[in-house]
Formats: C-alpha cells, sequence, structure tokens
C-alpha cells in the first residue's frame, strides 16, 4: 500500500497542461477502446467546470461539473451536473473525493445552483454527500414487428427534419418537458449549440407536423448496422405533443420492421408512450442510476410551485447535510401556490404535535424532492422520522404528483 501523502491534497481548477494527465485518469476508471482521439485544443470544453485533485504535484483526482437547470411543474430549478468522477486506485481512501465535491459544492453556489444530479457507477460512494437516487437513464426494446399494429393517423404529416427546424424541435421538447419533472434544460451554461449540431447528434429527426402546419411531435433515432432480425434501430427520443402526433411517429418507427428485429427506445418504466404502444413487450436492455442531492435547502423549496389550494406549515430538521450551513432547523410555508422556507430554532422535544421534531436526513430530502417516493417509503428506508404523521400527505403533494424523466445523459 503506498504510504500518505507527504503534502495535504490541493484542488484547483484543471488546465490545457494537465488535459493529458487527466485523459489518462479517465481511461483508468471508465476505459477505453481503440485509440483515444488527440487532446483538443479547446480542453477543457465550453461550460465545464473540471477541478483536479492533487497530492505531491501529480494529479490523483478529478470531476467535471456542468449547468444545467432541470424542469419541475413549469419551472427550471438550476442544476449541477456531476460527471467524470474519479480518483486514481493508489489514492483512494484518502480524503481526494471530499475535496473535490467540497470545492465543486462551492463553486456550484456560487452559480447559483440550488441542485446537483449525477449518474453514479456505485451510488454508495455519493450518499455521503447527500445524493440519493431518484430515477435512472433507461433503454427499453421492443420488437419492431410489434408496432405494425399502429395505424398512421389522418391529419399528420411526417417529414425529416432540416437545421431550420431546430427552433421548432427545441420548443416541443420545452413544452413537453414543462409539464415534467426532471428533464434537464437542453442547453449547458456557458455553450451555445448551433442548429446543425443539434442535428448532427443523431443520424435523423423526423417530424410530426399537424393540419395547421405546426411541429407538434419529433422522433429521433439512429438506424444502426445490419439489416435482419438482429439489426436495432435506436429511438434517442420520441416526444409528441398530441395522441395522433405519437401514432404518426411510431407508424414511421415501425416501417423498419422488415430490416430490423428490434428498437431501443430511451423511457422510464411510467413514461406514456406505454398508452400508445400495442404490445406488452417493454423489455429494460440498459439502466443508469440518477442521483440528486439539494445544495440549497430553503432556494431549492422556493423555486418551486405548487398546486394551489394547498395551505401548509411544515417544520423539519437536517443534521447530516454535507454543507454544514444547510443543517439546522426550516420552516415551509405553503400558500397561494408559493412556498417560503426559512430557518428558525425548533426548540428540543417540539414537533407538530408528535412529541419529537420530523428529521430528514439530505438523502431523505433529496427523494421527497424529487416526488419518487412517498414520505412512507422515506420512513421505511429510515431516512425521515418524527414529527406529525398527518403531515406526511403534505409532503408527498409538495414533491410529486408526476412522473420523474430522465432523458438525457451527461
Amino acid at each position: 500500500m503506498t504510504g500518505p501523502f507527504t503534502e495535504p491534497v490541493q484542488v484547483r481548477l484543471l488546465q490545457h497542461a494537465d488535459g493529458e494527465a487527466s485523459k489518462q485518469l479517465g481511461r483508468e476508471a471508465f476505459g477505453s477502446s481503440g485509440d483515444a482521439p488527440p487532446l483538443a485544443e479547446t480542453w477543457p470544453a465550453a461550460g465545464d467546470h473540471t477541478l483536479g485533485a492533487f497530492a505531491d504535484g501529480e494529479l490523483i483526482g478529478k470531476i467535471v461539473s456542468r449547468g444545467y437547470g432541470t424542469h419541475f411543474a413549469g419551472v427550471e430549478v438550476p442544476t449541477w451536473g456531476v460527471a467524470g468522477v474519479t480518483v486514481r486506485a493508489e489514492s483512494r481512501g484518502r480524503g481526494a473525493l471530499t475535496a473535490l465535491f467540497a470545492e465543486s459544492f462551492a463553486a456550484a453556489r456560487e452559480r447559483g445552483a440550488l441542485i446537483s444530479t449525477l449518474f453514479p457507477t456505485a451510488p454508495g460512494i455519493y450518499r455521503r454527500f447527500g445524493y440519493e437516487i431518484v430515477g435512472g437513464y433507461v433503454q427499453r426494446e421492443i420488437p419492431t414487428a410489434d408496432l405494425a399494429a399502429i395505424r398512421a393517423p389522418q391529419g399528420i404529416r411526417l417529414r425529416r427534419a432540416t437545421a431550420a427546424d431546430a427552433g421548432a424541435i427545441r420548443r416541443v421538447h420545452d413544452q413537453w418537458a414543462r409539464e415534467q419533472h426532471g428533464p434537464l434544460t437542453r442547453i449547458q451554461q456557458g455553450v451555445t449549440e448551433t442548429d446543425q449540431e443539434l442535428l448532427d447528434e443523431q443520424d435523423a429527426i423526423t417530424l410530426a407536423i399537424d393540419a395547421a402546419g405546426d411541429v407538434v411531435g419529433y422522433a429521433a433515432w439512429d438506424r444502426g448496422p445490419g439489416y435482419d432480425s438482429s439489426a436495432t434501430i435506436a429511438v434517442e427520443e420520441l416526444i409528441a405533443l398530441t395522441p395522433d402526433a405519437a401514432r404518426a411517429l411510431w407508424s414511421a418507427i415501425g416501417s423498419f420492421r422488415s430490416v430490423t428485429g428490434h428498437v431501443r427506445v430511451t423511457a422510464g418504466p411510467d413514461d406514456v408512450h406505454r398508452l400508445v404502444l400495442p404490445s406488452g413487450t417493454w423489455r429494460e436492455v440498459r439502466r443508469t442510476d440518477y442521483m440528486l442531492a439539494v445544495l440549497d435547502i430553503c432556494g431549492a423549496w422556493q423555486a418551486r410551485r405548487i398546486a394551489p389550494g394547498i395551505t401548509a406549515e411544515l417544520t423539519f430538521r437536517i443534521t447530516d447535510h454535507p454543507l454544514a450551513d444547510q443543517n439546522g432547523d426550516h420552516r415551509l410555508g405553503v400558500a397561494d401556490g408559493r412556498v417560503i422556507c426559512e430557518r428558525f430554532d425548533l426548540g428540543l422535544g417540539s414537533g407538530s404535535g408528535s412529541g419529537s421534531p420530523r428529521e430528514i436526513s439530505a438523502r431523505g430530502l433529496a427523494v421527497l424532492y424529487a416526488g419518487t417516493q412517498s414520505c412512507a417509503n422515506v420512513r421505511l428506508a429510515g431516512l425521515l422520522s418524527g414529527g406529525d404523521p398527518a403531515h406526511d400527505a403534505v409532503w408527498d403533494l409538495l414533491g410529486g404528483g408526476r412522473q420523474f424523466h430522465v432523458h438525457d445523459y451527461f
């Protein structure tokens, strides 16, 4: 075993001169196939906040973060997306990861991020930083032949998208995303995406256009290799604003049934496409968990809109948040579709008539905020205790009510 570091771990932003060492860390952590492309002159990429941990003058770990927004029922909550986390094998367990996350969280809050999300390789590593699983990037397979039962409806015209349609594609996505929980904004902070770049992300985008000439849906797909039953066509995304648009797009994908055996689509278990597709065959072939952490408790709740008609005052205590200034007692006031959050002192032994305060772990708060588990389940997981159980239903209303969608992998 390698001995202790002779100097404390130092964390700083990586520069172009650190690029090759950073690439080597990435290869060790995530593997590589074939020859790696040369380091880009613009590395680190625009919009990336790339931190490195150094010990004894050597790069031993890194973390890449990017700014997005997460849609929650009509509101874009500023989000710090974390990726590319790795620590050199010989240096693990010595505080490098803690130092990296401390600096990354500080940068996130300076930029106004209220929550953070990531795709973990091992969820347990990230739970000590307040993250918990709230969903997943899921790909499922459907036999292409099953789509033959979907009849193309009248009144919807299909055509191939061009760069001139990029604005319409973004509008369809945003209109859909505003009604959901979880989808990311497509444009990363600090990055400008051209219309042609949007189209170049896959083989083709097929548009669904209604009788008024409006784009009301699209399917982004990659044909893939082969032309027999072993071939698969990948539908990276299919979003429709009307039932007829969904049926028209799925019918077009089904027209590949003579040359592909399966369709692979990115969709969660409760995706609305289950209500359109005729087949019960909906096989999960890949899943990557998605974790969320609340970085600014009051800011994150106050950013949300709540259905009018809910009026409540809820109190809770957090004691294990990785950001020390977030620990303590909080009060949520809910009225007129708004949430007001403030810090205050619950007092020992007080609580909403229960004899003990409602204590929520940072991980439990993440799940309640995403609305992907009920208070009852969060209690069963040991992430919530105390408080008035009668208020659990109000907490469920604050966070839930919609499916949680993960369509993008960063």
